[in-house]
């Protein structure tokens, strides 16, 4: 195996590995207000900023409709836990 072909494959392990990184809490705060739904890791949540600046760079007109989705279904995912929560709390009056 040549040595480029060592450092590619080496590279290829180094993406899956999962690392842990340090922020501040108001940094932890900010990243969740761009959760769509409460599942979402992370992880997945830095993608979608890392999309959004680099479609920004091209095409500001099509990261600003990403955004406003995000925002769609943030809200959408905020009013959805506030109606279970109501829900459970109806049900704990009730017994």
């Amino acid at each position: 195996m040549k040595t480029s072909d060592k450092k590619k494959s080496k590279k290829k392990v180094d993406e899956n590995k999962i690392t842990t990184i340090k922020l501040l809490g108001e940094t932890k705060i900010r990243i969740e207000k761009l959760r769509e739904h409460k599942r979402e890791s992370y992880d997945d949540i830095l993608k979608k900023i890392l999309y959004v600046l680099n479609t920004a760079r091209e095409d500001p007109d099509k990261a600003k409709r990403v955004l406003e989705r995000i925002s769609d279904l943030r809200e959408r995912m905020l009013e959805e836990e506030k109606q279970q929560e109501e829900a459970l709390e109806k049900e704990k009056e009730l017994k």
